[in-house]
């Protein structure tokens, strides 16, 4: 029994350390903390310095992410995208050179005023979203209804600088080079071919993050009116010839003059008449004619004159808004 002594207190001395290092290994590791619980520009932030009133502050940030109004005796107190505990560590490290080990309690009261993200242009419904989670451009497109007949072929995105605090998603090499910095003040642009994101190209699905602007272009229209079945807009993503476009309109009423075909084009502070024949194109003796943007086709009828000056047509795409009367989606 004496001779197996040491072997058992081995044993136990080996489970005794196994136990340990288990017991170490499933003690709770910090979650990562979420956006929301970052301190963002717009955020109302109150610091609570316990057992008094004297050095108690409440407000917001500054333009370079700085507590406004906060002096840390020569140190400034940085708060943007830092969480609640962490600013207060810096407070009370400031404070402790006049106080002694100070308790502050920081706390965000107001997150109503962070950066949203706007979406406009070719969709059918313009909203905007505050993101609490991350998200692609796919699916706010989606959540926007979709897009409109008058879509370009292109997507504009403008991301101001550090409006968010979400990490960027881990992504390809072009997604990561796809935003060019603005030598301005350090913000970004990128522009999106909407082919690419509808043939599901990686790339061109970026991650959108909170205050950027998304903007839809527009397909440039032209005109084209008179004896033709369906007078109407017409938005081409190339250029579009005069036959292709009375095709488009739904092709020439039956009391329309193919021979008197008008084309009324602006050209800088004038507007010029180019006739057309649409039989002699047909038949292959004269060129179609190519249309430029806001071109106005006008098919005169049979009984009818050929008009002298273009009509005074009312544009679909009126002042831009700023977005602020948009819907409100919350993303979580």
């Amino acid at each position: 029994m004496s001779r197996n002594h040491p072997v058992q207190l081995l044993l136990l001395f080996c489970c005794i350390l196994f136990l340990r290092v288990a017991v170490a290994s499933q003690s709770p590791t910090p979650q990562p903390r979420s956006e929301e619980e970052l301190v963002h520009f717009g955020d109302l932030i109150d610091v609570d310095i316990l057992g008094g009133f004297e050095f108690d502050w409440r407000g917001t940030l500054t333009s370079d992410g700085y507590l406004d109004g906060v002096d840390g005796f020569n140190e400034p107190i940085y708060g943007l995208c830092r969480s609640e505990d962490e600013i207060a560590a810096a407070v009370a490290k400031a404070f402790s050179k006049i106080l002694r080990d100070p308790k502050v309690v920081v706390r965000i009261l107001d997150r109503s005023n962070r950066a949203v993200v706007r979406l406009d242009g070719a969709v059918r419904t313009p909203m905007r979203f505050r993101l609490k989670r991350p998200v692609r451009l796919n699916e706010l497109l989606v959540l926007a209804g979709g897009l409109t007949d008058d879509v370009s072929g292109e997507i504009s995105i403008f991301r101001p600088r550090n409006m968010s605090c979400l990490p960027a998603i881990s992504s390809p090499e072009g997604m990561k080079a796809s935003f060019a910095p603005r030598p301005d003040n350090g913000s970004e642009t990128m522009t999106i071919k909407i082919s690419d994101l509808l043939s599901g190209k990686e790339a061109a699905n970026v991650q959108i993050l909170s205050g950027d602007m998304i903007d839809v272009s527009r397909a440039v229209p032209v005109y084209v009116i008179g004896a033709v079945n369906n007078p109407r807009q017409v938005y081409s993503r190339a250029r579009i010839t005069v036959s292709r476009a009375v095709a488009s309109a739904g092709g020439l009423a039956k009391n329309a003059d193919p021979s008197k075909v008008n084309i009324f084009r602006r050209e800088g502070s004038e507007t010029r008449s180019i006739e057309v024949d649409l039989d002699k194109i047909k038949r292959g003796v004269t060129d179609d004619v190519l249309l430029a943007s806001f071109d106005i086709i006008d098919v005169a009828s049979k009984s009818g004159g050929k008009r002298k000056y273009p009509p005074v047509l009312a544009n679909s795409a009126t002042t831009k808004k700023n977005g602020s009367d948009f819907p409100l989606k919350v993303i979580d």
